[in-house]
């Protein structure tokens, strides 16, 4: 009888050892495996890996998309024709501020100081203006690359009585303004803007034309910048 007391607190002792290792065996096993998917047991490390690899791999896709989107939706394009070098100052400092591409509208035959000087009933822009049919200026090209994707335009040009000058209806007819906002721009030493946005609004019969600005010949690159700011776009 002593002998079997004696022995009762080795049985129980064993007894609570193999208890707490089945536990710890069972818990081990239920770590190294997930439930059966499809008919196989699948590695929790390994599941949730490949998972977060593709969740990265479609974030990075959108922000790709989402960048390309926005450089189409922001491209802007500085459009000019320029007889004694004002306008295309202006034009410079104005894709200078927006990042925008220049174009520059050239005549096939190039305009001399003579030709130019509208005092003189015989020079060619006075001729020109006399005679409508003659303002159909050829220009090398009208052509801009990538075109669909400008999405702002500014059009630039100098005032030749009281109208842009008509090198750039050349440009304005030649293409198509749908889904673009234009902004006229242009330079003179007396003249204001008039209706010269408006008459190449109604020549161009598509695009998003706004009222545009006009610039002194001697205007500064301060004064240019903060008028493009203040546009906003």
């Amino acid at each position: 009888m002593k002998k079997e007391i004696f022995l009762l607190p080795f049985l129980l002792l064993f007894l609570m050892m193999a208890g707490c290792q089945n536990k710890e065996d069972a818990g081990n096993a239920a770590k190294s495996t997930l439930p059966r998917r499809n008919g196989q047991t699948e590695q929790a490390t390994d599941y949730e890996q490949e998972n977060s690899k593709t969740e990265n791999q479609e974030l990075q896709a959108m922000a790709s998309e989402s960048e390309q989107e926005t450089d189409m939706e922001t491209k802007t394009l500085v459009v000019y024709f320029s007889a004694t070098g004002n306008t295309k100052q202006v034009a410079n400092v104005i894709a200078e501020t927006t990042g925008g591409d220049l174009f520059e509208l050239e005549p096939v035959e190039p305009y001399s100081s003579a030709d130019l000087d509208w005092a003189n009933d015989d020079s060619r822009v006075a001729r020109e203006r006399e005679n409508p049919d003659q303002r159909e200026v050829k220009l090398v090209s009208v052509t801009v690359d990538n075109w669909n994707e400008v999405s702002v335009v500014y059009l630039g040009y100098p005032i030749w009585w009281g109208i842009s000058a008509w090198p750039v209806d050349s440009f304005v007819k030649a293409n198509d303004f749908a889904g673009k906002v234009v902004i006229p721009f242009c330079t003179s030493s007396s003249s204001d803007l008039g209706e010269s946005g408006e008459l190449l609004a109604e020549m161009a019969g598509t695009g998003e034309w706004q009222e545009g600005m006009r610039f002194s010949s001697g205007v500064s690159d301060e004064d240019v910048k903060a008028w493009v700011e203040s546009l906003g776009l």
